[in-house]
């Protein structure tokens, strides 16, 4: 035992400090990981049963916390199942040969592999759109769908791999519904601790233990469990209680992969082709949606959000490879080729915006003339003061202008938002300011004052940067928490920048100081 711990202090110890390294140059750390992972084969280490186990558990928590985040809705878009089946389809058609001919693949093996290639980074593009606060813009909506439909696919590429006959147990999956209500009362009861955390570990291994035993891919058991708990209004908190558990044991999934072995000279330098084929996958998407009526730059920022290789992939692999219809050195291959990926699409997407507002002109000669709704250009109206930011300061701004009988026009790019404001009385339309096209079209004669309420600093420094190069010459307003956001926002062109927590303490003094004086004053009159 004392070994084992031993051993599992400095596999931590090495995926830890390369972790920190690639995060320093702003890859993500999985990518330390499979690097420790290689370090420690050359080193002559080899993962073991309890690797194993812990790598199993952090794919069964990755697809539950999928399957926590499943929406019909959401899949049912044209552009969402049918630009990610369409790409997906293309993706298989064009590397399948590929593999086959080049790396000496079967027909069968190369068209799943050509497949799994084509699914795009679900961490990668999550936690990019999560740090610009971007997941609820369109573009965010139609990349998470795309996402989620690739998932899918990878776990139906599971069943395939796994080739596994179906048991005559399938038929306890038409209590499904019945055990629904059961686990959706419990979620209910567990309260906000651990025990919230406990409940999803124990229904992502139970799930996938069940299905495993009817014969079916212990991964679809673990996204089924989370899609039936999908609905439950605590879905999403038990998907964050459940988030660094996940990561934790992902990691032991990246080291095993890592330790399967680094390929051959003629592997890795396969391993960089497919690298390189990656502005073609890009590309590809781009086209896609754009046949599917999403504007340019929707379809620009999706794309490079998608510009990667799957951790899915490197998932579908290992299950060949347990089976032994693919070779270890894959793992290994398409581990660097992951790798590189990452390398490849996390930079480009943080300077998405910026890159498409270089190469604007050009992008938008691929526009069909007629567009998805959710991009039509919007009116404001005779409205005069837009207030962009639907949140508790927008709705507070909102409100007391609309008092003091101003005409109001709200704007956010959450349509969630946009329907609860519209259905409470308030006109709010639907518009990203960070899109540029949004800034060219739309008409402001009456406008005279903007008050940008998003809680994102760079938001607000774009849309203040396109208000005066448009040559708006009113009111801008805005809102920071920190006093060098403040100074960003007023060198861009804002006119007024309040610091919130200033503003709220000050406000909290005088609701105290007025309620000290007035029930003061109401005790002498009383007397």
């Amino acid at each position: 035992m004392e070994s084992l711990d031993a051993l599992a202090v400095l596999w931590i110890a090495i995926a830890f400090i390369l972790g920190m390294v690639v995060r320093h140059f702003g890859l993500p750390p999985l990518i330390g990981y499979l690097t420790a992972g290689f370090l420690l084969r050359a080193g002559g280490q080899e993962g073991g049963e309890w690797l194993n186990q812990a790598a199993h558990l952090g794919v069964l928590l990755l697809l539950f916390t999928v399957g926590l985040k499943l929406r019909l809705r959401s899949l049912m878009q044209p552009q969402v199942w049918g630009g990610g089946l369409l790409h997906l389809m293309i993706s298989g058609l064009t590397l399948g040969p590929l593999l086959h001919y080049l790396a000496g693949l079967n027909w069968p093996m190369a068209l799943i592999v050509g497949v799994s290639l084509g699914f795009s980074s679900t961490v990668l593009a999550a936690k990019v759109l999560e740090q610009k606060r971007e997941l609820r813009a369109f573009h965010g909506r139609v990349t998470i769908g795309i996402l989620i439909f690739q998932d899918l696919a990878a776990v139906a590429l599971l069943g395939v791999s796994e080739g596994a006959a179906p048991s005559p147990l399938l038929l306890i999956l038409l209590g499904l519904p019945a055990l629904r209500w059961l686990m959706m009362r419990l979620l209910s009861a567990t309260g906000h601790d651990e025990l919230l955390i406990l409940y999803g570990l124990l229904l992502a291994l139970l799930s996938g233990w069940g299905f495993a035993a009817m014969g079916l891919s212990a991964e679809l058991g673990a996204l089924v469990a989370g899609a039936l708990l999908a609905a439950h209004p605590r879905a999403v908190e038990m998907s964050v209680a459940l988030g660094a558990l996940k990561e934790a044991f992902l990691v032991a999934f990246f080291l095993q992969i890592g330790l399967a072995g680094w390929p051959d000279l003629k592997a890795f330098g396969f391993a960089l082709l497919l690298a390189a084929l990656l502005p073609f996958k890009a590309a590809l998407f781009f086209f896609v949606l754009i046949r599917f009526r999403l504007r340019a730059r929707s379809a620009f920022i999706t794309s490079l959000a998608l510009a990667s290789y799957s951790e899915f992939a490197l998932i579908v692999a290992h299950s060949l490879a347990g089976n032994g219809a693919l070779s270890p050195q894959w793992l290994a291959l398409l581990a660097i080729a992951v790798a590189l990926s990452f390398i490849f699409a996390a930079p480009l997407h943080r300077i998405s915006h910026i890159l498409y507002e270089r190469y604007q002109p050009r992008l938008q000669l691929f526009e069909l003339a007629k567009r998805h709704p959710d991009e039509q250009p919007v009116s404001l109206g005779k409205a005069g003061i837009m207030v962009f930011g639907m949140g508790r300061t927008g709705k507070a701004a909102y409100d007391f202008l609309s008092r003091r009988g101003e005409r109001v026009v709200g704007l956010d790019s959450d349509p969630g938002k946009v329907e609860t404001h519209r259905q409470h009385g308030r006109r709010v339309l639907y518009a990203d300011a960070e899109d540029a096209g949004f800034w060219h079209t739309v008409k402001m004669d009456d406008i005279k004052a903007v008050i940008l309420a998003m809680p994102d600093l760079e938001a607000k420094l774009i849309a203040t940067t396109h208000l005066r190069r448009r040559g708006f010459t009113g009111l801008i307003g805005t809102t920071s928490y920190f006093a060098d956001e403040a100074q960003s926002a007023a060198t861009a062109g804002a006119d007024v920048t309040l610091l919130s927590f200033d503003e709220a303490g000050a406000g909290l003094a005088e609701h105290v100081w007025r309620a000290l004086y007035d029930e003061g004053a109401e005790a002498d009159k009383a007397d």
